[in-house]
């Protein structure tokens, strides 16, 4: 029986021919030519393929622009395509609550490629870029707070990707977590003086 080809993402289905690209689109396709490079519906949601060298440009026009309006990043997350060259897709879920809108944003991102954070555009992007950081390895450049959030600062890899091993890294010798936060609160108060 032959081997099924690894999964590289599902493609992103065209819009519907009875349903027309909004305005805002448009205008921020005209706005920035080239930054957006697939434009997708699917139920009842907008996604928008951007380049990843052009994500803060879209994301500053997508905040700012009076016929867009939005105001709300309420998720970052992200998905891995290990055979892909561009292995991470990091989609960003906003919504404009002026125009009662959602719309997902999503970058490709390459392993160990840099990404420009949006927590500038969107402070609510903080502890959300930093799980996508945690869980996947993705480097957001310009983030305020690098640190892990989920994981211990010294835990090693990114437990969501698909090539971290189902039984972790190893055994963890955590009898006490309550030590292990005292140790955390010493180094960080070390780190302060």
């Amino acid at each position: 029986m032959p081997k099924a080809a690894p999964p590289t993402g599902p493609p992103d289905p065209p819009p519907p021919a009875d349903k027309p690209v909004p305005a805002f689109i448009t205008a921020l396709q005209q706005a920035i030519p080239g930054a957006v490079t697939g434009v997708s519906y699917y139920l009842g949601d907008w996604t928008l393929l951007v380049a990843a060298d052009r994500l803060l440009e879209v994301a500053t026009h997508l905040r700012r622009a009076p016929d867009a309006s939005f105001e709300l990043c309420s998720d970052v997350t992200a998905t891995d395509w290990p055979p892909r060259a561009e292995r991470f897709d990091v989609v960003y879920c906003l919504f404009s609550i002026r125009h009662r809108q959602r719309l997902r944003m999503k970058v490709k991102v390459g392993d160990g490629q840099p990404l420009a954070s949006v927590t500038g555009i969107w402070p609510a992007a903080n502890w959300l870029e930093r799980e996508v950081f945690d869980m996947f390895g993705v480097n957001f450049v310009g983030h305020p707070d690098r640190r892990r959030i989920l994981m211990p600062e010294d835990w090693q890899g990114h437990p969501q990707r698909k090539d971290y091993p189902l039984e972790g890294p190893g055994e963890l010798l955590m009898e006490n977590p309550v030590d292990w936060l005292k140790l955390r609160q010493a180094k960080e108060e070390a780190e302060i003086e």
